[in-house]
């Protein structure tokens, strides 16, 4: 997936959702923004996990700009989602950030968004 979001000219916004027993369930793609933004509402992000009943989700979007560093945005909608995702019962693994040449960061893996 790194490889091929990576090369995209504008931001896609996609979810993986996860059964109970951490196996991928199946890839779903939430927006498609313009070169440098989306608009995330939580009700669509989390829309197919409710419809598949999946107990967690992975929220990966690309950088048009080949930068994969998070912005402040990300790391702030990162927070909502996570919150969100326990409201519902849905947990957010983690949110990638897809740059170019298979580039990438976890935002959970630095901490960002994540309590």
């Amino acid at each position: 997936m790194t490889g091929e979001m990576g090369s995209l000219e504008q931001e896609h916004l996609r979810v993986i959702l996860v059964n109970t027993r951490n196996e991928v369930l199946s890839p779903h793609e939430v927006y498609v923004g313009n070169v440098n933004s989306s608009v995330v509402r939580p009700a669509e992000v989390f829309r197919p996990a409710v419809r598949s009943n999946a107990t967690s989700l992975i929220v990966v979007h690309n950088h048009p700009s080949g930068n994969p560093a998070p912005s402040d945005d990300d790391i702030e909608i990162t927070k909502d989602l996570v919150a969100c995702g326990k409201l519902l019962g849905i947990e957010v693994f983690d949110h990638l950030v897809i740059g170019s040449g298979q580039r990438y960061v976890s935002m959970n893996e630095n901490g960002q968004g994540f309590s």
